[in-house]
């Protein structure tokens, strides 16, 4: 089943409870929720606080992407706040299989995320325990970013070894992703799309969410 979720990183935060109501109603299902530190990438964002407000504002899951150093220290937090799902990097994490056990520990769903140069063959020893596996198609730090083609064959790569394996995982991509580059995304696996400036950037969130998903489901309509 394709998913859209808007990143609030685009969104006016003095409008964000509506902002994500009219996305909604455009057919988005997941809230993707950017948190950055300024240390593991060169941006700051939101914390639990925003997060808190959020989830009194929309029933949909609230997908936090935690770009941050030691996230460990934080997923208590995230999880009281109102998180459904928690995303860590595997570039930042020293123990991947721990964190993605104490995000389970806190009734979340565990996912791993890989940056752009980062191999899907590192995620080799973890997929049986991910519920989902982000590929970034930028890299993290800031919206806006223009999509990187060669992330493509790790969508591919995700799905190929989760057929392999039995594996039940979902597939996530974030960054770039537009009515330009969505049926490339959809065909080569991802299942869940990130998009920020597509929803929020100009225009209506509502009609521009709705003709995203459309796109989404008329490319995976024609998958082979």
């Amino acid at each position: 089943m394709i998913e859209l979720a808007p990143s609030i990183l685009s969104a006016d935060f003095a409008h964000l409870a509506d902002a994500v109501e009219r996305a909604t109603a455009g057919g988005a299902s997941v809230v993707h929720v950017d948190v950055m530190d300024g240390h593991f990438v060169p941006n700051i964002t939101i914390g639990p606080p925003v997060v808190k407000s959020l989830r009194r504002a929309t029933r949909l899951p609230l997908d936090c992407h935690l770009m941050i150093e030691n996230p460990d220290q934080y997923i208590a937090d995230f999880a009281e706040a109102g998180a459904d799902w928690i995303s860590v990097h595997q570039e930042a994490c020293r123990h991947l299989n721990r964190t993605l056990h104490l995000i389970k520990q806190h009734e979340c769903l565990a996912g791993v995320v890989i940056n752009p140069a980062t191999p899907v063959e590192t995620l080799s020893e973890v997929l049986d325990i991910a519920d989902y596996v982000l590929v970034m198609s930028v890299n993290p730090g800031f919206g806006g970013q223009k999509f990187i083609p060669s992330t493509l064959h790790k969508m591919r790569k995700l799905a190929e070894i989760r057929a392999a394996r039995g594996y039940s995982y979902r597939i996530e991509v974030d960054g770039g992703v537009g009515m330009d580059t969505v049926a490339q995304v959809v065909q080569a696996g991802a299942e869940i799309l990130v998009a920020g400036n597509a929803v929020f950037g100009k225009g209506d969130a509502r009609a521009n969410a709705a003709a995203l998903l459309d796109a989404a489901r008329s490319a995976s309509l024609q998958k082979v």
